[in-house]
Parts: structure tokens; sequence; C-alpha cells
């Protein structure tokens, strides 16, 4: 068993078919897992948008239901994103999922005992969010784990599949549950559908890679460094900005969604169940069409286009009088959905290597939910003071206008990036005692050019300086030697020894092609590297009061 739970390492090209991630053991088993857990999930959300309507039927209060479910993950996915670089990801998320699982629980007992009100309602379903918040990063990162880097995108579309087969099916299933079980009962079934998942984590036995004898870092330097690594990603700063731009305006479907259920077209549980089976529904279908579209669109044209799709759903959702109408503009939705979301969501993972994955995957989740929360809560109030059909034509717009403004921002420009570590970087030389959190560290490297080539030389090295600051520097610059023509000093530095000795196991196969670009100015055979430690008297630092 051991054996076939681990990544079969292929040579076969990278493939966006979702069903060829299913060919290792691991990824079907937890797939299957969260399939079922989710089913649960889609069940609460459909159960808890209902009984608000039941509590308190004003647009902002019900659209305040998809806020409590989305603004955790804006306030917590950084922080858990950083969790899930410094810890075993395994056993974090099965501490989570139990977790869950109790407060899970604990709302289906206020539901069933008749204790809930719209505040419990709202309280409850901002932590099961915290839950979702905490595992969220640690999940996605996990995914390079079940499957091999060819198989990554087709895991990523599989996922996304299965997202949507649990939407498709867990909003009309609760809905019918409802009418033949009570409100309760969707509760109930989300805090047992967790079981699963908690059992397919403690089954799998992911490979332990060697060669990482630092110890973790700390959280808060985990959170700065990884703040700074986004900074200075160009691949995943366009993948975010794409993001907000579309999440923000679709998040209005659905926070308004219950409301055109259920007064727009005066349907009942079981119609909103079913429109929201239907958005997953026309997820589905469109993830299986994801290799075609990619391949005839582009990613940047299939976000596009995805964009476009939302516009016509939220036309249609706003002119929807007919379960009919309102059945087409939901199963455009999803399939718009699944091709943005998706194609987003491989962007941010191929621009990710692996020792920030945790944290640069918490920035993506971050930004769409942010854009949710945001957007639910603006789209809530619109309704409020003008009407339902006005919110979404008024975000129609918007997406429109959000189409335009970011599309200089190109998406999965780094897929060919080799992001493996090149552990090129010699061990330093050391003749004095460095401890490893003495610092700051300071590291200059120092070239001579010829200067005639001046010019490319430094538009080579702000590359590099990008480099730097990725990988954990928090200052870089380059100086010239006003007395010796063509002779240059680099300069960048690290919080300490520490840092920059995992500065060193960072360093990629594509900052090493930056680098040799950079060095081949150089006139001698090798620049020269030197490191300076902040010096100290016993513990006592001795720099000023004016430092970095």
């Amino acid at each position: 068993m051991a054996t076939d739970q681990q990544p079969k390492r292929t040579t076969n090209p990278p493939s966006t078919l979702p069903w060829n991630a299913f060919r290792h053991t691991a990824f079907t088993v937890v797939w299957i897992a969260t399939v079922v857990s989710n089913v649960g999930t889609w069940m609460y959300n459909a159960a808890s948008g209902w009984l608000m309507t039941s509590l308190d039927a004003d647009p902002l209060s019900v659209s305040l239901v998809q806020v409590a479910a989305s603004l955790p993950m804006f306030l917590f996915a950084l922080p858990a994103g950083a969790l899930a670089d410094i810890v075993d990801k395994r056993r974090f998320l099965i501490v989570t999922e139990i977790v869950v699982t109790l407060v899970a629980a604990a709302s289906a007992v206020l539901v069933w005992l008749g204790l809930i009100n719209p505040s419990i309602l709202l309280l409850f379903t901002f932590l099961l969010g915290v839950g979702a918040a905490f595992t969220a990063p640690a999940w996605q990162s996990v995914v390079p784990s079940l499957v091999p880097r060819q198989d990554l995108a087709a895991a990523v579309a599989s996922n996304g599949v299965g997202v949507n087969i649990s939407r498709a099916i867990g909003p009309a299933l609760g809905g019918v549950i409802i009418g033949g079980l009570g409100i309760a009962a969707p509760f109930w079934l989300n805090a047992l559908s967790n079981f699963g998942v908690i059992g397919a984590l403690w089954w799998w036995r992911p490979s332990t890679s060697g060669g990482h004898a630092l110890p973790a870092e700390r959280l808060t330097s985990a959170l700065v460094i990884g703040l700074r690594h986004a900074r200075y990603n160009p691949h995943l700063r366009a993948t975010l900005i794409r993001a907000a731009s579309f999440f923000f305006f679709a998040s209005a479907y659905w926070a308004l969604l219950p409301l055109v259920a259920r007064n727009q077209i005066a349907g009942g549980p079981a119609l909103y169940g079913i429109l929201l089976g239907a958005i997953g529904t026309g997820a589905v279908s469109g993830a299986f069409g994801l290799p075609w579209m990619k391949a005839t669109f582009g990613p940047d044209r299939l976000v596009a286009l995805g964009a476009v799709g939302t516009v016509v759903s939220l036309i249609l959702l706003g002119l929807a009088r007919d379960s009919v109408t309102a059945l087409v503009a939901c199963i455009v939705a999803g399939i718009s959905w699944i091709a943005v979301l998706a194609t987003l969501n491989v962007s941010a993972q191929v621009s990710l290597p692996d020792w920030v994955r945790g944290r640069g995957l918490a920035m993506f989740v971050t930004v769409f939910f942010g854009a949710m929360t945001a957007g639910s809560a603006i789209w809530g109030q619109v309704a409020s003071m003008l009407s339902l059909p006005a919110a979404h034509f008024i975000a129609a717009a918007g997406a429109v206008i959000g189409i335009v403004l970011s599309w200089p921002w190109k998406l999965q420009s780094g897929a060919e990036i080799d992001l493996t570590p090149s552990m090129h970087w010699p061990v330093p030389v050391l003749t004095i005692d460095a401890e490893p959190d003495r610092g700051p560290v300071l590291i200059t490297v120092e070239y001579h050019i010829n200067p005639e080539r001046r010019g490319a030389f430094l538009v080579a090295l702000q590359e590099l300086g990008q480099q730097r600051r990725r990988d954990g520097a928090y200052a870089w610059d380059i100086f010239e030697d006003a007395a010796e023509e063509g002779r240059f000093l680099e300069t960048f530095l690290v919080a300490s020894w520490l840092e920059h000795l995992r500065q060193h196991q960072r360093v990629t196969n594509a900052d090493r092609v930056v680098q040799d670009a950079v060095r081949q100015y150089d006139a001698k055979a090798e620049p020269k590297v030197s490191h300076f430690v902040a010096a100290s008297i016993g513990s006592k630092s001795i720099r000023g009061s004016d430092e970095l």
C-alpha cells in the first residue's frame, strides 16, 4: 500500500485532461473523500442561505451569509499559508478537519433545537469559514505531493470537477432533504461528511524529502518573506490582478441567488438547490472542455471569455422571472466559473517554487475571497438600495470594465520555468562564529566588466535584483566605483545568517539562468562574493539606531 500511495514519476508530457490525475492512488482516495465532504459543505451553504431568507429576508442580511463564509478566507488565509509552509501539512489538515467537524456538529444541534437566529447563523458560518481558510492553502499545496508535475494541471482540473460535482449534487440534495427531513438535516450531514476526509488523510503517507536540515521558519518571518516574494514575483502578481478583477463582480450572483429564487421567481428551497446545482453542472461540463478551450484560446483569452460568460449570466439573472431563464443563466455561470478559476489556479501553481507554495497560494485565496467578500456586501447593499435586477446589471457592466483594465497582465507566462532548487550556491567559508540568529547579513558581489557593456549589464542586474528579493533579501542595490571604471558592487541584506542559509536552498534552476546571464558580463572567471555579519560586543549590537 505504501508504494502505491506516491505519485508515479513518468516522462509523459504535461496534460490537462482531468482523468489523468486518477492514475495516482493517493490523489484518487483524497479526491473521493473531498468530494463527499464538499457535498456536505454545499448542502450546508444552501441550507444556511435558505434559512436566512426565513429568519430575515432583507437583501443585505441574505448577502451577509456569503460575506460570513468568504471573510475568513480574506482574514486568515495568509497566516494559514505560512503555516502550510512551515508545519507538517498532513497533520495540520487532520487536526483542523477534526475541529471543523466539531463546529459543524454544534451548528446542527442549535438548528435542530430551534435555537438559531440570524446572528448565530452568521457566527457559525463564519467559524466554518475560518476552518476552510486554514485548510485551503494546505490543501492546494499538497496537490504537487499527490501527482507528478506533468499531471499537475490535470489534478487542478480534476479538483475543479470534484468541487463542481459536489456543487451540482449538494445544493439540489439539500433542497430535497430540507423538504423531506427538515432544515436541520443538511447541517447534520455536513458534519458527518468530514469523516471521510479525516480518514483519507490518516491513510495517506506522503514521501519525506531529505536535505532540509535547517529549522523551520518562524511564523512572522515566514509571513513577511512570503509577502515579499509575492511582491517581486511578476507571474503571481499578474494572476492576483486578474483574479481580483473577476471575482469581485462574479460574487454578485452567488450572494443574491437565494433572493432571485425566492422573491424574483417566487420559488422554494428546491428551486434554489436546483439553481445552485445548475451552476455545478455547468462547471463540471466546462471542466471536461477545459483542455480544448485552453488549447484553442490560451489562458488569457480563456479567462476573458469566462468573464464575458459571467456578464451574460448576470444579465440573464437580472431579467429572470421564470425558472428556465434562471437555469440557463446558472449553467452559463458554472461553465464560466470553472474556466476562470481553474486557469487562474494553475497560473498561480506554476509561478511558485515549493518553499513558498503555501504562502503564494494563500495570496491567491486571500484575493479570491477578499474580492468575494467585498463584492457580496456591496451587491447586497446595491440590491437593498435599488433592486435585484439593478445589482445584477451594474455588476455585469463592472465585469466588462474589469476585462479591459486587467488585460495587460498575462497569465501562466512562467509555466515552462524550472522552479526546482538548483543547490548551486557553494557553502560559505567562515572564520568567525556565525550564530543562526545573528544578523542582519550583508552579501556583496563584485563585478569587473567592459565599460562598453555597462547598459546591458545593469539591465540584466535588475532581473537578478528581483530574484534576490523573491528569495528573502529585504534590501538590494548596485554601486559603481567612482575611481575604477567597470567595477561594480552588488549588495543585498537578509535578516540573519540562518535566513541566508535558507536562501541557498531556495535558489531555483530558473534563478541560476539569470545569474549566469549576469556573470557572462564579468571579465574575471567568477565575481567575488563576500559575507558580512552585523558586528557585536558580546550579546550587544553596536549598530546605530538608523538600521534598516
